[in-house]
């Protein structure tokens, strides 16, 4: 097949949905396009625009493709603001023909890009800064909700949009709408069967879907990607599946490594692989977002769909706490602004950094003349021996532990008179103040060896300890033996 005309003037026929036609002429070449094909303006109308495809070799795929998408379109009609339309998606009006009855593309209406901005660009501060655009908190979930919204309005016809990240998707700056191109890319259901993407993007690609090809991608992929989105737009652009690795050095993995194996840092239970990033807000979240983040990014659960986002998005928009420190700031709970904790840490951060700029001739508590490769080498080795000696420490502490509270009823035996004589109640008071110690005891252990931050271990410790005391108690006190007595 020949590569497609460029000229323009060039005149095409529409094919619309209800079968009827007109004539359309090509105007200015306003984008060379990416691998699918080139935009024009539609001569006949400036609120209107031509995608003509590279190649014919498609034609016939691609005309059944752009069929089912005529025929089953997701509603999302232009919304209306201070008299102005915004278009938040380029769905196709019509097909393309050229004289030959080749389907070279089609029409789609036109979507300002000048007045909108990538979804990355609204993620990061500097950015935001540098292009002028709100630093309001309400309007990044606002933006949320309206990818949601679109998102959930495809899902309900059926179609699936598989290479959804946010450099695919932009924003009008004003009023933080949605608008969404190339939708001939999407994964597309017809009358007669599927019309499958053909791209999806790594850290947005969702672990189970490792091993498939994008065009066997469907809702998981997109409720999966859609998730990350809205974490990154609610925790200040951070990506659920980055973090802080616990072990210098370790395999440093990419974020889509860390997704393939559910390295989540941000869930209900620690990950062995990362810590959260530092500036994370996400302990300020509303307690149902974080469960809806569990479900979507966690082993075995059943992630939520777009629908459930934008069910959510909405109760969260409009449950939103302004800050009284910063207006552009807002929070979810009583729990505070996590904004102006992020940015409290950012500057105790600054604050080290200029602290360090201050004293040269130190880095870290050491002397710069003594960071050659062999000290550096040298203090690695002895900081790895250390981190092995704390561990073989905890170890023996748990072992000790386990040993104590497994023959506390034998240690007891030479007071177990006194500790009768001092009755029950005064048991209880000691029993409740033991464990508020090896509480803290085992809290204060867990800055010290990593062993210790594992909750569910320090839990079973705790619950060890207690039923170790109450067999202890229960079997000085002889109660069983009361009980059968007050049964005579």
């Amino acid at each position: 097949m020949t590569d497609m005309p460029e000229e323009q003037n060039l005149i095409y026929n529409a094919i619309y949905a209800d079968g009827h036609f007109e004539k359309v002429r090509l105007g200015e070449l306003i984008h060379k396009g990416g691998a699918a094909g080139k935009i024009y303006m539609n001569a006949g109308n400036p609120n209107s625009v031509v995608k003509i495809f590279h190649k014919k070799s498609k034609s016939s795929t691609n005309r059944k493709k752009l069929e089912a998408m005529l025929l089953n379109r997701p509603n999302f009609p232009p919304v209306v603001k201070d008299g102005i339309e915004y278009v938040q998606i380029a769905w196709p009006d019509a097909l393309l023909e050229d004289e030959n009855g080749f389907c070279v593309g089609y029409l789609m209406p036109l979507i300002n890009m000048s007045e909108a901005v990538s979804l990355d660009h609204l993620m990061q501060k500097a950015i935001r800064k540098k292009l002028n655009l709100s630093e309001k908190y309400s309007y990044r979930v606002f933006a949320a909700y309206n990818i949601a919204s679109m998102v959930a309005a495809l899902h309900t016809c059926g179609h699936y949009i598989v290479d959804l990240k946010p450099s695919n998707v932009s924003v009008y700056k004003d009023t933080m709408m949605v608008a969404m191109v190339d939708c001939d890319g999407f994964s597309i259901k017809g009358e007669l069967g599927r019309y499958p993407a053909e791209f999806v993007s790594e850290e947005y690609i969702y672990p189970e879907g490792m091993d498939l090809s994008c065009e066997e991608m469907g809702e998981e992929q997109d409720k999966f990607a859609l998730a990350v989105m809205i974490f990154k737009l609610l925790n200040n652009g951070i990506h659920p599946f980055s973090g802080v690795p616990r072990k210098n050095d370790g395999e440093m993995l990419t974020i889509q490594n860390r997704i393939e194996q559910y390295h989540y840092a941000y869930g209900l239970w620690p990950d062995n692989y990362q810590a959260p990033h530092p500036y994370s807000i996400h302990e300020y979240f509303d307690k149902k977002t974080l469960e809806m983040f569990e479900r979507a990014f966690v082993k075995g659960e059943v992630r939520p769909t777009a629908k459930e986002w934008q069910e959510h998005l909405h109760y969260l928009m409009h449950n939103l706490k302004p800050c009284r420190k910063d207006p552009n700031h807002a929070y979810f709970t009583a729990k505070g602004c996590g904004l102006c904790v992020a940015e409290g840490r950012f500057k105790d951060t600054l604050l080290d950094v200029k602290k360090q700029k201050e004293t040269p001739q130190m880095v870290r508590g050491m002397e710069i003349s003594s960071l050659s490769v062999e000290n550096l080498r040298k203090n690695k080795e002895e900081k790895k021996i250390e981190d092995a000696r704390i561990r073989h420490i905890a170890y023996g502490a748990i072992a000790a532990y386990m040993l104590f509270f497994t023959f506390l009823f034998k240690i007891l035996s030479p007071i177990e008179d006194l500790v009768r004589e001092a009755g029950l109640g005064l048991q209880a008071i000691v029993t409740t103040f033991v464990m508020l110690g090896i509480n803290k005891a085992l809290h204060d252990a867990s800055s010290k060896a990593v062993l210790f931050q594992n909750k569910a271990l320090t839990q079973m410790l705790q619950v060890y300890a207690l039923i170790c005391m109450i067999i202890a108690l229960v079997t000085i006190d002889q109660i069983p033996q009361g009980l059968l007595e007050l049964a005579y």
